[in-house]
């Protein structure tokens, strides 16, 4: 009876032992686009607007740099959202030639780590900076004679720093929590990078803290700076309508229109994406990986040359460039 006592207090304290213990695996093999014909023609097109957005977030945070008159919480606000677009599509696209074109699709543990926490902490600074871009506009249209003193290049440094120290402090604990979990199943991540969702639901442990995260992620990335770009819009709308002469009114919306194609290549295909996933809950893998690779590419690429093109100040000095350049290779 004893004995019967003693092997079922060992079988107990194994069985509690083994639960604490925390395996992690050497590393994450990426399997998205399993059904996808073209794969290959898909990740060429993402390299080609790799190269697109890397030049052109260069070329407009270049002349920004340059141009002193250009130094102003506006154009500081568009120089942080370049940036921001510049490290994220590197943080993606040359991973994704890598597993999906050349066929090397195993990623080590640590890096896998390292690439979830950069590419949700610059989602997250995306979201922001856009927000920080609409908040810029409520000012200089319904505060016009406070402008300068409002939004001061002081303040918009203030406002964009405590924006990054939000984003990677909240990008720094949800992937922290990724090493609580265990992983002594599959290492396939149905994904086309180290995304979080796919990797803490291969955990063989409890992820309900990860799950939380996840939602909580959500709010804050997409929900909360969208709800306050639509008050932000329908305050600049109640201001404009407020105005006596057409012409202001057309002036003071035609400012806003590069910031509301911005807006709507970032959220629009994200809330359609997380909608469809949500009412239909029926989402080919594949369509929903190659639908969100594209959501999370396209706006660093398009988002420059949307400034660039309806900005007169950076339109004028980029055909100064080009011009200088053009002269020069002449000569």
């Amino acid at each position: 009876k004893v004995n019967n006592i003693a092997v079922t207090v060992m079988s107990t304290f194994r069985s509690i032992l083994n639960s604490s213990v925390i395996i992690h695996p050497p590393g994450f093999y990426i399997i998205g686009f399993q059904s996808f014909p073209f794969i290959s023609a898909y990740i060429i097109f993402l390299a080609f607007i790799y190269m697109l957005s890397v030049v052109f977030n260069s070329l407009l945070i270049y002349i920004i740099a340059v141009n002193h008159c250009l130094h102003t919480p506006k154009f500081l606000a568009i120089t942080n959202l370049a940036v921001i677009d510049l490290v994220l599509n590197t943080c993606i696209i040359p991973s994704m030639i890598k597993v999906f074109l050349i066929k090397d699709n195993f990623v080590p543990f640590n890096l896998c780590l390292v690439q979830m926490f950069v590419y949700y902490a610059f989602v997250t600074l995306e979201s922001y900076a856009v927000t920080i871009l609409a908040y810029d506009r409520l000012i200089a249209i319904c505060f016009p004679f406070r402008q300068n003193s409002i939004n001061t290049v002081r303040s918009m440094l203030c406002i964009i720093s405590t924006s990054w120290c939000f984003g990677l402090g909240l990008s720094t604990f949800t992937t922290s929590s990724m090493t609580r979990l265990s992983f002594c199943n599959s290492v396939r991540v149905f994904s086309y990078f180290c995304d979080y969702a796919p990797v803490f639901r291969l955990a063989c442990n409890d992820y309900s803290l990860q799950w939380s995260a996840a939602s909580w992620l959500s709010v804050l990335l997409l929900g909360v700076p969208f709800v306050f770009i639509f008050l932000t819009y329908m305050c600049i709308l109640g201001t404009v309508f407020k105005m006596k002469s057409l012409d202001r009114r057309v002036k003071a919306l035609t400012t806003c229109i590069e910031h509301i194609i911005v807006v709507a290549i970032f959220y629009i295909p994200l809330l359609v994406i997380f909608s469809i996933g949500f009412y239909v809950k029926v989402v080919e893998p594949d369509k929903r990986v190659l639908s969100l690779s594209l959501a999370s590419c396209m706006p660093p690429c398009i988002n420059p040359i949307v400034y660039s093109l309806t900005t007169k100040e950076i339109k004028i000095r980029a055909q100064a460039i080009f011009r200088k350049n053009k002269v020069n290779g002449k000569i």
